[in-house]
């Protein structure tokens, strides 16, 4: 009788604690061909990591219950199946997997753990090919910018993040399928939209935090727009705020752009540093609020603004760049914002994402508040749980 052995544990991905038919999918994956023929995380890989990768996918697609693959160190699988899934994250129905070997091959026989069983599979391909093929339809002949915001309104306006954190919710079958995710769903369906649609993505990761009580890893996108490279966090503008705090309904229904084109500096402002390769994100040009003026460099210019919000009874978000927002600064800009308010008989209710310097704000009727009301905003509050 012929020997092998086993990994002694299984590789599961669920928020990375330990990731149809092949031409349905296949469709799925947009973009240009050199984009499909060399994926990004794929890209990095030598050649014996490249034939595992291929070789996993193409079982993957045809839902094969063993692949072989070339052997090598346990470790390096690991990243091997970890990172082919954040490059097709249209394969949402494998989730882990086991292998074993035999003594006298070079080779691995690598056995996929499956979300669902086959014909479940083939029935969620399905549905799925044809949610995403409704969704870019309206937005097929837009420019990338106006892509990249439809996407990531989507997300804003249609996923809830998944505080139990359901197993489906890690894939896009959660956001497209379920309206609920996590990060890491949300970081995929990102992608898978924006692939596509034909625009250059990738799924960023991060690690995890204990002594700032961040206790999971965490995944956005990177983009390229125009030719150069931006961070999308569609996660963190979702979960920021919800509006809690504001006077009406339409402040609820705001969608955020705190994280919506941020370069390196930026983003690391409240991001762990990437655990995986990514490019460098260096221009930031096209922030959202930068793009849109509403990026100051003046108060003179927030008062005006203020002044024009507590009249018209709206609520007013806008990114301070004049310089760092130290607690002196913000004491100024809060105290200008409450005086604006204060000339209309209202009380000023402030919310701040104080890493990226978003201040957003309301007026209320004044009923003699000496200060206006300040909420720090936390918009990383499924890695923190």
């Amino acid at each position: 009788m012929e020997s092998w052995r086993r990994d002694i544990a299984s590789r599961k991905f669920y928020g990375y604690n330990s990731i149809c038919e092949k031409n349905e999918m296949d469709q799925i994956y947009k973009g240009t061909e050199e984009d499909r023929m060399e994926p990004y995380y794929y890209s990095k890989m030598n050649k014996v990591q490249q034939a595992a990768y291929h070789a996993i996918r193409q079982g993957l697609l045809e839902i094969s219950d063993s692949i072989q693959i070339p052997g090598m160190e346990a470790e390096e699988l690991y990243n091997v199946f970890f990172r082919l899934r954040l490059d097709h994250p249209e394969i949402f129905w494998a989730t882990g997997y086991k292998y074993k070997y035999y003594s006298d091959s070079p080779n691995f026989i690598f056995i996929p753990e499956y979300l669902f069983d086959k014909n479940k599979i083939k029935e969620h391909q399905k549905a799925l090919k044809s949610r995403v093929e409704k969704l870019i339809r309206p937005v097929k002949d837009k420019s990338e910018w106006e892509k990249e915001k439809y996407v990531h309104d989507f997300i804003c306006e249609n996923v809830h993040y998944d505080k139990l954190k359901k197993p489906y919710s890690h894939e896009i079958i959660g956001p497209l399928g379920q309206g609920v995710g996590v990060c890491e769903g949300i970081a995929k369906s990102v992608k898978v939209l924006c692939d596509a649609l034909g625009i250059w993505c990738m799924i960023a990761v991060c690690g995890n935090n204990p002594e700032k009580g961040i206790k999971y890893r965490h995944t956005w996108n990177i983009v390229k727009i125009g030719g150069k490279y931006y961070h999308l966090d569609a996660t963190f503008d979702n979960t920021l705020g919800n509006g809690e705090k504001m006077s009406d309904r339409q402040a609820s229904k705001e969608i955020r752009y705190d994280y919506f084109n941020l370069n390196d500096k930026s983003i690391f402002r409240d991001h762990e540093p990437l655990i995986a390769p990514a490019p460098e994100c260096e221009d930031g040009e096209h922030f959202y609020y930068k793009e849109k003026k509403l990026s100051f460099t003046k108060k003179e210019d927030v008062y005006k603004r203020a002044l024009q919000t507590a009249k018209k009874g709206r609520v007013f978000t806008f990114h301070w760049r004049g310089g760092y927002l130290t607690k002196a600064v913000l004491d100024e800009l809060l105290d200008l914002i409450q005086k604006a308010g204060k000339e209309k008989q209202k009380n000023a209710r402030i919310s701040l994402n104080w890493p990226q310097a978003v201040i957003r704000f309301d007026y209320v009727e004044d009923h003699g508040e000496a200060e206006p009301e300040v909420v720090v905003e936390e918009a990383n509050e499924g890695e923190k749980e």
